[in-house]
C-alpha cells in the first residue's frame, strides 16, 4: 500500500471516529444533547424572523438542524407503507470550515414500514469535503448518494431518494399548499422557561414513486410532510422525550402536535392547526392532549402504539394507532417513529415520533 492510499485510509478512518465521538458528545445532555449548554452560539429571537429561500439552507452558527420528511403511501392493491427521510447536523463549534477539521457534524435516517417489515438505514459525515451537506438556493441536501433536491422555486418540487440494506426509493413530490410557520410566526417555544428553536414545515405535498423492497419495486402515492427545525438549546436541561404527532386529515385539515417529557417540571405541549389553505392556528402549552392506550414490545420496551389524542378546541378526539408496532430506527440514537392511521372524529393518516423510550 502506497503512502498515499495510507493517508487516505487513515484520513477515513479519523474522520469516522471524530464523528461518532462529535455525536456522542452533541447526545451527552437530555435526548440526543438537546438540552445541552450551547456557549458561543446564536438562538432563536422573536425579533428576527424566518426568510425564504435563505433558511431553506444550513444555519452553522446555530447548534442543531434537520430535514425531516415522512410520507404515507398507498400502492395500487391497497397496502400501505411509510417513508421517512432525514438530514441532521449538528455542530461542535458554530463556524464552518473547509476540510477535514469542519466542527458540522452530519447525520443521515432512512426508513420504509410496510405493515409487516420496518427498513432502517443511517449515514454519517464529516463536514467540510462535500461529503454532505446542504444549499439553500437551488435548495438541495444530501449525504453520500441519498439526495433531497428541488426541481423547481424554493422547496416546492422535489426528487428524494435513498438506499439501504434491502429497500430504497426514488420519489417526486409537489406541494399544493403554502408553507405553514410553526408556533409564533416560526418561534416554536419547547418549555415552561422559554427555550425555543425555529420551526417551520411543508405539510401539503402529494408524493409518487417507487419503493425498492425485497419482494419486488412498488410504484406508490400518497402525501409527505416536511419539517425544518433548528436552534442550539431548545430544550430545558431535564427535559429528556418527546411524543411528537403529524396527521392529514381526510377533510384537508392537518394538525401537529407533540408533548415534551420533563423529569422534574412535567409536561409541555404545543400544537399548530392547519386549515385546508394552509392558515395556521397555533396552541399553547395543555391545549394538546396525548394519552397512550396500548403498548407493544419493541427492541426489548415497552412502546405506546395505540394513542387517544384531542385538541378540545377544535373538537379533535381520534385513536392513532401504528401501521406497524415495530418501527424501530436502531440508529446512533434510536427512537420509534413510523405510519400511523386515525380513526374518531377526524379520520386519516400520519406519522408518529416517540423518543426516550
Amino acid at each position: 500500500m502506497n503512502a498515499e492510499r495510507r493517508h487516505f485510509r487513515l484520513a477515513v478512518v479519523t474522520t469516522v471516529v471524530s464523528v461518532v465521538s462529535a455525536c456522542s458528545q452533541v447526545m451527552a445532555q437530555g435526548f440526543a444533547g438537546l438540552g445541552a449548554t450551547a456557549e458561543g452560539f446564536s438562538h432563536p429571537s422573536r425579533d428576527v424572523p424566518v426568510t425564504f429561500p435563505q433558511d431553506h439552507g444550513p444555519h452553522p452558527d446555530f447548534r442543531i438542524e434537520w430535514w425531516y420528511l415522512t410520507a404515507n403511501l398507498q400502492a395500487e392493491n391497497g397496502t400501505s407503507y411509510g417513508l421517512q427521510w432525514t438530514l441532521f447536523r449538528s455542530a461542535t463549534e458554530p463556524l464552518e470550515r473547509e476540510g477535514w477539521s469542519s466542527p458540522q457534524i452530519w447525520m443521515g435516517h432512512a426508513a420504509v414500514t410496510t405493515p409487516d417489515q420496518h427498513f432502517v438505514a443511517e449515514r454519517l459525515a464529516r463536514g467540510g469535503i462535500g461529503q454532505a451537506g446542504a444549499v439553500a438556493d437551488p435548495f438541495t441536501a444530501w449525504i453520500d448518494e441519498w439526495e433531497m433536491t428541488a426541481t423547481g422555486d424554493g422547496i416546492a418540487e422535489l426528487d428524494l431518494r435513498a438506499q439501504g440494506d434491502g429497500f430504497g426509493y426514488d420519489m417526486q413530490l409537489s406541494a399544493t399548499g403554502p408553507l405553514v410557520l410553526q408556533g409564533e410566526e416560526g418561534y416554536s417555544v419547547k418549555s415552561s422557561s422559554g427555550r425555543a428553536s425555529y420551526y417551520y414545515s411543508q405539510p401539503f405535498y402529494e408524493i409518487s414513486g417507487t419503493l425498492q423492497l425485497p419482494e419486488g419495486d412498488v410504484a406508490v402515492t400518497g402525501t409527505a410532510w416536511l419539517d425544518r427545525e433548528w436552534a442550539s438549546q431548545p430544550l430545558g436541561e431535564t427535559q429528556i422525550s418527546w411524543d411528537w404527532f403529524s396527521m392529514v386529515f381526510d377533510s384537508g385539515e392537518r394538525l401537529m402536535g407533540f408533548t415534551l417529557h420533563d423529569s422534574e417540571a412535567g409536561d409541555f405541549t404545543a400544537a399548530t392547526w392547519i386549515e385546508p389553505d394552509g392558515t395556521p392556528t397555533p396552541f399553547p402549552d395543555g391545549a394538546f392532549v396525548s394519552e397512550p392506550l396500548e403498548t407493544a414490545g419493541v427492541a426489548g420496551r415497552d412502546v405506546p402504539v395505540v394513542w387517544r389524542v384531542r385538541l378540545p378546541d377544535k373538537r379533535v378526539d381520534v385513536t392513532v394507532r401504528a401501521l406497524n408496532s415495530q418501527a424501530w430506527m436502531d440508529t446512533s440514537v434510536s427512537y420509534w417513529e413510523g405510519p400511523v392511521v386515525i380513526s374518531g372524529s377526524h379520520p386519516g393518516k400520519g406519522y408518529l415520533e416517540m423518543t426516550g423510550y
